[in-house]
């Protein structure tokens, strides 16, 4: 496969998403406010975004 055959292949946005939600998304950040090098505001954000059926054992 060429990387031209790669790049005209479309690829549906629920095609996408079924494929995120079957394997499972983690999603992580952090926002840090500071002024004049001093930490007012720390916050830090995990998030899990999975189907159901994939989050439960059979």
């Amino acid at each position: 496969m060429t990387v031209d055959r790669a790049l005209d292949r479309d690829v549906a946005l629920v095609d996408l998403l079924d494929r995120l939600l079957a394997g499972g998304v983690v999603i992580a950040g952090e926002i840090t406010i500071s002024l004049a090098d001093v930490d007012l505001v720390h916050v830090s954000l995990r998030a899990l975004i999975s189907s159901v059926s994939t989050l439960v054992e059979p």
